[in-house]
């Protein structure tokens, strides 16, 4: 009898295994027991292993999804402080991780000083989005640029543009903060007008959208029609204070 319940049971594993229901392997004799001595109906006792199994696979496309966003740290609308910086539209903020803005493929522009926290914040709503089932890709300007440069001479522009163009949400950190030539320039031009309307962006920057021509190549004509095309869908927060890097040196 032993010798056949140790089959049973490799076979069982083994079939599990094939049909790679890892959370149904590893629980259910546990869940056996338990639906045994509580009395559980058969439909309760698969209810229980199927439930399990489906969480397990939500939270592994969840973990898939950040990895794949490359996402410079976890961080949550929970974990910023308001208190520091001196101008700032909690509400607005707050509405915006409803990820509404995503669905109308529309825009979200995190305008500020050095350390006010935009970082924090587009890395927090690239994160939501993430658990909310949203294919996500956080990079900066400047990665961007690079990236399009690198495959230039190996002709892997449009397979670059395409990774790019792809996600529901692209996450464009430090736009302003170092200037671009004139490649850089165009490409992220390509990049906006690729997305426009097809895909929302989350940019920061540290710079006013009158001096975007310096960040350009000083290019007005570009610079006008790429804003023209980012901010016909868009919600500019406009975030002002100190740099919060700052604080502990100021306290100290």
């Amino acid at each position: 009898r032993w010798q056949s319940l140790i089959k049973s049971e490799i076979l069982l594993d083994q079939g599990l295994a094939r049909l790679q229901l890892p959370f149904f392997a590893k629980h259910h004799a546990a869940i056996s027991s338990e639906a045994a001595q509580a009395a559980w109906s058969h439909g309760r006792f698969l209810e229980t292993l199927v439930v399990g199994e489906v969480a397990r696979r939500d939270e592994a496309l969840i973990q898939r999804r950040v990895k794949a966003a490359r996402l410079p740290g976890i961080k949550t609308l929970d974990q910023f402080d308001w208190s520091f910086p001196h101008k700032i539209n909690r509400a607005q903020i707050q509405h915006l991780f409803r990820l509404g803005f995503l669905k109308e493929h529309t825009n979200v522009i995190l305008l500020g000083g050095v350390g006010v926290g935009k970082t924090h914040l587009a890395t927090a709503l690239a994160h939501t989005a993430c658990l909310h089932g949203q294919t996500t890709l956080f990079t900066s300007a400047v990665d961007i640029v690079n990236s399009l440069a690198a495959v230039q001479l190996a002709g892997g522009i449009k397979r670059e543009m395409a990774r790019l163009a792809k996600p529901s949400l692209l996450v464009i950190d430090e736009l302003g903060y170092l200037p671009i030539d004139k490649f850089g320039a165009d490409a992220l031009f390509q990049v906006i007008s690729q997305r426009y309307e097809h895909g929302s962006m989350v940019l920061t920057t540290n710079r006013a959208f009158k001096s975007w021509p310096e960040i350009f190549n000083n290019d007005s004509s570009l610079t006008s029609a790429l804003l023209d095309r980012l901010l016909h869908h868009a919600e500019t927060v406009v975030i002002e204070g100190p740099s919060y890097r700052m604080r502990e040196p100021l306290e100290h």
